[in-house]
C-alpha cells in the first residue's frame, strides 16, 4: 500500500519541525519506518535533518541572492519553485518505501495553505492516504477568541485541500494545568467554548459572538484538539490513533507486511 502521508502545518512559531522531529522518534520506537520531509526553503533549525530535504534543490538564500528579494519576496518565490523540482522531490522519495512520510510545512502557514503550488506538491507528492496535522498554538489556543482564530484556520486548510484533518495542541507543557483543562474543555463542549467567546468584552466593530459561532457551525470545522508535549514525549499515541481511524478503521498497520492488524 502507499504509505500514509501527513502535512504538519500551522502558524508560524507552533512546533511543526519540533513535533515532525519528536513523532519520527516514537514511530521510530513502535518499529515503523518513517520518512521525513522538509519542504521550507528557508528552514534554519540546526537539530533537524530530514530524509528528504526541499533545500537540496530550492534555498530561500539563494533567491534572495539571485532575484533580489526581500525574506518575504524570496520566500513566496521559493514555495512556488518548490512545485518545479516535484519530479526530484518524488524520485528522492520513491526509494525510501516508508510505511508513514512526515511532511514539514513552510513556517508561514500562508506559504502552505494558500499558494497553488501546495496544492500541487499534495496532489503529485502523496497517494490517497494523505492527511493534515493542524497544530494549534497554545499561547493563541488557552484564550476563546485565539481558540475560535485556529479552529477557523484550520477549517480553511481544510476546505482548500479537502483532506481529512486533525487538531494538534502543540507545546502544552508550556500551560498550566488550568489552561490546559481549559482547552479540553472548549475543544470536546462547544456550550463552554460559547460561553468563554461571550464572556469577552466587546471591541469596536468586531464580529459579535452569536454570530461568529453561526459562523463557525455553519462551517463545521474538526472541534476536537488532541493535547501534545515533543518535551516531554506526551500524546503521540493519540496521534497515532487519529491517523489509524482515518485509514484503517482504527487497526494498526502491521509492520511486517504492510497491511492493518491488531491494534497496539
Amino acid at each position: 500500500m502507499d504509505p500514509v502521508t501527513i502535512y504538519i502545518t500551522g502558524t508560524a512559531g507552533a512546533g511543526k519541525t519540533t513535533l515532525t522531529t519528536a513523532w519520527k522518534s516514537w514511530m521510530g520506537d513502535q518499529g515503523y519506518a518513517v520518512t521525513t520531509v522538509n519542504l521550507d526553503p528557508g528552514m534554519e533549525d540546526p537539530n533537524f535533518e530530514p530524509d528528504v530535504d526541499v533545500r537540496e534543490w530550492v534555498k530561500l538564500e539563494d533567491v534572495m541572492a539571485a532575484a533580489k528579494l526581500g525574506p518575504n519576496g524570496a520566500q513566496i518565490a521559493a514555495s512556488d519553485m518548490v512545485g518545479v523540482n516535484l519530479p526530484a522531490i518524488r524520485d528522492a522519495l520513491e526509494p525510501l518505501r516508508s510505511d508513514y512520510i512526515l511532511v514539514d510545512t513552510p513556517g508561514q502557514v500562508e506559504l502552505f495553505a494558500f499558494r497553488e503550488a501546495s496544492r500541487t506538491i499534495v496532489e503529485e507528492l502523496s497517494g490517497d492516504r494523505s492527511m493534515i496535522a493542524f497544530l494549534f498554538d497554545p499561547m493563541l489556543a488557552r484564550v476563546p477568541s485565539g481558540f475560535v482564530s485556529l479552529l477557523l484556520l484550520s477549517a480553511t486548510v481544510q476546505f482548500r485541500f479537502g483532506l481529512p484533518i486533525m487538531n494538534v495542541l502543540s507545546k502544552d507543557d508550556l500551560l498550566t494545568e488550568e489552561e490546559r483543562e481549559r482547552v479540553a474543555r472548549w475543544s470536546s463542549d462547544r456550550d463552554s467554548l460559547y460561553e468563554s467567546l461571550s464572556a469577552l468584552p466587546p471591541r469596536g466593530d468586531a464580529l459579535p459572538s452569536a454570530e461568529l459561532f453561526r459562523a463557525l457551525e455553519i462551517l463545521e470545522p474538526v472541534w476536537d484538539v488532541l493535547p501534545t508535549s515533543a518535551r516531554e514525549e506526551r500524546g503521540f499515541p493519540d496521534l497515532y490513533r487519529a491517523v489509524q481511524i482515518a485509514f484503517f478503521g482504527g487497526e494498526d498497520l502491521d509492520k511486517d507486511a504492510g497491511q492493518p492488524s491488531e491494534k497496539l
